[in-house]
């Protein structure tokens, strides 16, 4: 056996900086959290070689006290936090007091600070070239604030330089650092530059229409045209920001930001929650564009997870989790076409789409024959309870006769008037601003969709007692959390018992879901209990289910429609929610206004 070795405190420095220092973006994240803390509004970064030759970060915060610049560079050395209940109670961006000790033992390190509380003529300057070892202090001439530059990045380290990848790259994972800085700041004044090449100058953004520009130009117009504002606040809790609709959607998750108390995580719980609230909207393959910031009591989320700061830790999970699905779903849902049409909605300009949209939702055409019969039942039952001008999916399609109007007489609905019907597809209509133009078995899809949902929640989830109760086998792990949410279980309709210190019996499932995999289903439902202290499973699968059936009841191509019923079919698209995008995510219209129109024929030209 070798003989145990206490490592020196540069090796250690050196291994510890492979968590913090990844690459010249990690360096440009570390030294503008800093810059915050220390109460800058005024921030200037300077790139050479995609970090690599040069990294300088300047601010106008206050400062760092000249017998504090030696402690500065030192491991475990910060001003943020004193006791483990500052721990519990973090504000400031850093705390770890890791960061300049990993820099400087991987470069060359230039650090020069002058105080505001000092109120010196001069400011003071340290260096250090990969070691613990600094220099002297120098005098220096410098503004109130600090400025710290790295050059030769892994000098001593030519193992790990050889990781890094080509400088546009490194270029790029910078400027997404300094973006994601300029979302979370808006007071702060922020300019970068590349190679000596001005790539941001971002000014102070205190207003609403101040703050919607630098989203502007930081995300595209595109997104900003695109999306909708979020402000909800509850039980301590508070999200706002904005979210782009699903029509505008993106092939990868590349424009999602979302901040913790103005921190930028990447948490598996809050995507998992974002996901599902964009479940039914969304195209399958798609991902969605969002700028969120969530607030809430500092106590109740533990920053201190992993040195980079990414992943943070909820006390309450589950309710920041159902918070967070419940505010975006039911902002998404109030979204209506008269809202839509003040945005741009072409889809011109959305990333084209290749895949065919699915017939189905899923693999579920056998399931939903078996159950076809129990579901038309319950629409038997409830129909006269359920209002609109849509019958229930299997019987033919009523369209109430709607009066035409003319649409001089005021603004008239969103959608218009239909004034034809093209191939037998599609819905022309007219409102005073331009064409409509509408895919009427996706809008009746979503209609029915939405009627059927409102339909089974009326009457509550109906359960059905298995005649021979299915034993699953599970992990004794598994076993316990299903015992401890058996009450969360049943809310979903299953009964189940513990049967052994690895199996349940389950009792009752949902009847919708019968003739499915209940097996698995279960073990799945068991997984979402453990990682995210809930699970939307069932609902997902019933919904998968319902979706099936809604596209296949729905009016199809070839119906010749009247000009009232058109219209009818207009009318429940504006009362329904949801109703921009089918259950498989397809746009359900676009619009055209009239000065796109004139463009096509060179009126006005």
């Amino acid at each position: 056996m070798n003989k145990i070795n206490l490592l020196d405190e540069k090796l250690a420095n050196q291994i510890a900086a492979g968590e913090v220092v990844e690459r010249p973006s990690s360096i440009v994240k570390e030294l503008l959290e800093n810059s915050i803390d220390a109460g800058a509004t005024k921030i200037a970064v300077e790139v050479e070689r995609g970090g690599v030759g040069l990294l300088r970060v300047q601010d106008n915060g206050t400062g760092i006290l000249k017998r504090d610049l030696v402690l500065a560079l030192r491991r475990h050395a910060t001003s943020k936090i004193a006791s483990l209940d500052d721990l519990e109670n973090i504000h400031s961006f850093g705390f770890r007091g890791e960061a300049l000790a990993s820099i400087s033992s991987v470069s060359r390190l230039s650090l020069m600070s002058k105080a505001k509380k000092e109120g010196a003529d001069n400011g003071w300057k340290i260096q250090a070239e990969g070691s613990l070892k600094a220099s002297d202090l120098i005098p220096v001439t410098h503004a109130n604030g600090t400025t710290i530059e790295i050059r030769d990045l892994f000098f001593n380290t030519p193992a790990r330089k050889k990781f890094l990848k080509r400088e546009n790259t490194e270029f790029s994972k910078i400027d997404e650092v300094i973006k994601r800085l300029a979302l979370s700041r808006f007071d702060v004044h922020l300019s970068f530059s590349h190679n000596q090449k001005t790539v941001h100058n971002l000014l102070p953004a205190s207003s609403e229409l101040e703050q919607q520009r630098r989203v502007r130009l930081v995300c595209g117009q595109k997104f900003i045209e695109s999306a909708i504002q979020v402000e909800v606040e509850r039980s301590g809790l508070k999200l706002w920001g904005w979210v782009g609709l699903p029509t505008f959607s993106r092939s990868r998750a590349d424009l999602q930001y979302f901040y913790v108390n103005g921190r930028s995580v990447r948490d598996k719980l809050v995507t998992h929650a974002v996901k599902r609230a964009f479940k039914d909207v969304l195209y399958h393959g798609r991902h969605p564009a969002y700028v969120l910031f969530l607030e809430l009591n500092p106590r109740s989320v533990d920053v201190n997870v992993h040195p980079t700061k990414h992943e943070v830790r909820f006390r309450d999970s589950r309710f920041v989790h159902d918070f967070l699905f419940g505010s975006l779903y039911k902002s998404l849902a109030n979204v209506t076409p008269s809202d839509q049409m003040s945005y741009s909605n072409d889809l011109s300009g959305m990333e084209s789409i290749s895949e065919a949209v699915p017939a189905t939702s899923g693999n579920n055409s056998a399931f939903v024959t078996q159950n076809m019969s129990f579901f038309n039942e319950e629409l038997d039952t409830r129909n006269s309870r359920t209002t609109g001008s849509i019958s229930s999916p299997h019987s033919s399609v009523r369209l109430d006769q709607f009066p035409q109007i003319n649409s001089e007489d005021g603004d008239g609905p969103a959608l218009g008037y239909a004034i034809a019907q093209l191939h037998g597809i599609y819905i022309l209509a007219q409102n005073k601003k331009g064409l409509v133009i509408v895919d009427m078995h996706a809008a009746h899809e979503r209609i029915t969709y939405e009627r059927m949902k409102v339909s089974l929640m009326g009457d509550g989830l109906r359960k059905q007692t298995l005649l021979v109760p299915l034993s699953v086998t599970l992990s004794a792990s598994e076993v316990n959390h299903a015992e401890e949410n058996q009450k969360a279980l049943r809310e979903l309709g299953l009964e189940i018992e513990r049967a052994s210190d690895e199996a349940i019996v389950v009792r009752q499932i949902p009847a919708l879901l019968k003739g499915s995999n209940i097996e698995q289903l279960i073990r799945d439902v068991i997984s979402d209990f453990i990682r995210y202290g809930s699970s939307d499973l069932i609902k997902s699968h019933q919904d998968d289910l319902i979706s099936t059936m809604a596209c296949h009841g729905s009016v199809r191509a070839n119906r010749k429609l009247t000009l009232p019923e058109m219209n009818a079919l207009l009318r429940d698209m504006e009362a329904t929610e949801r109703s921009g995008q089918c259950n498989h995510g397809r746009p359900t219209w676009v619009f055209k206004a009239l000065d796109e129109l004139d463009k096509l024929f060179l009126r006005g030209q």
